[in-house]
């Protein structure tokens, strides 16, 4: 049995992968449609919309199969995304890739595979459309075809989904996507239990800069703000525009003090940036920083809530003074 190689772009696969907070997710019709649709088209007995994670790939859907998951380094999909084409396995046994997979030789008994990529808009294979036989058969040009098709609906899906939690400006996240793959990050936290930081920030007069400049000058401020955080903080760091001129970001293994420390550099870097710009005005803003406590936050949404509060206390110290 031959291991599937790692892909050359495999970093940023995963965190496309990742961003779309498909991953142990419940099973959802509008797949599971395109399986028992599969299932029909080609005669199979097994048809899934299979995802390859670090460790492991893990079926979105699954007709045919009871399991939810398999580890990586088993896996046919984990070939099929080295590849631009659909692969097609007619008889696993005659394979030397295959032969002695544990699939093979055990249940379900795999013969036939034939496996469509599955991509993002950006173009990172995530897994693939698969249809399964137990017998050896012959996958023709039109057969070809019409998996491929099928394949292009699942993508339709996928996009349909990133652009659901992506801010439509900036292209980082938006509040939606923020919810959920913080969450995520937030639980792993948890269960590990490893410290977690929130930053809220809320631009400062920055109606005054539409107001004076216009809106495309305000957009343009938008975005310079997201670039930066996208350029200060790391790339396991969660950020996203929640709001008009709200942004959050999430840090996982971070600590309150060192969360204050990451974004003192953000703030300095911010101010280079605004400064060599002479644009006019500076981007200014208040924030509220707050570490996860257990018993006291029970979700990204209390620690959004606790750190807006913070952000307007910090707001209001400043109106007095």
């Amino acid at each position: 049995m031959k291991k599937p190689d790692i892909p050359p772009n495999e970093a940023s696969r995963i965190e496309t992968l990742h961003s779309l907070s498909i991953l142990d997710t419940p099973t959802e019709d509008r797949f599971d449609r395109i399986t028992r649709l599969a299932c029909r088209m080609f005669h199979v007995p097994i048809a899934v919309i299979s995802l390859i994670d670090t460790n492991r790939q893990w079926f979105k859907s699954h007709i045919g199969l009871e399991a939810r998951e398999m580890p990586r380094d088993l896996s046919f999909c984990a070939h099929a995304i080295l590849e631009e084409e659909i692969m097609v396995v007619p008889n696993a046994l005659l394979d030397s890739r295959f032969a002695d997979n544990p699939a093979v030789i055990g249940e379900p008994h795999l013969r036939f595979y034939a496996g469509c990529p599955l991509e993002a808009p950006n173009g990172a294979r995530l897994g693939t459309l698969c249809v399964i036989d137990r017998k050896p058969r012959i996958f023709d040009n039109n057969d070809l075809l019409a998996l491929r098709d099928l394949a292009s609906i699942v993508e339709d899906e996928f996009a349909a989904m990133q652009i659901a939690m992506q801010d439509d400006l900036t292209r980082i996240s938006n509040r939606r996507g923020f919810l959920l793959t913080a969450q995520q990050s937030l639980a792993l936290c948890m269960r590990h239990d490893m410290p977690a930081s929130l930053v809220y920030i809320d631009l400062d007069g920055f109606k005054a800069i539409n107001d004076t400049w216009g809106r495309a000058e305000g957009d343009l401020a938008l975005l310079i703000f997201a670039d930066q955080l996208q350029k200060s903080f790391r790339e396991s760091d969660i950020f996203a525009r929640i709001g008009g001129d709200e942004f959050a970001v999430f840090l996982a293994n971070v600590t309150g003090d060192q969360a204050r420390m990451i974004f003192a550099r953000f703030t300095e870097e911010l101010k280079k940036h605004t400064l060599d710009a002479a644009r006019g005005y500076d981007l200014r803003f208040s924030h509220g920083i707050i570490e996860f406590q257990p018993g006291k936050h029970d979700s990204i949404a209390d620690l959004l809530a606790h750190g807006d509060s913070l952000m307007y206390e910090l707001k209001r110290v400043r109106r007095r003074a």
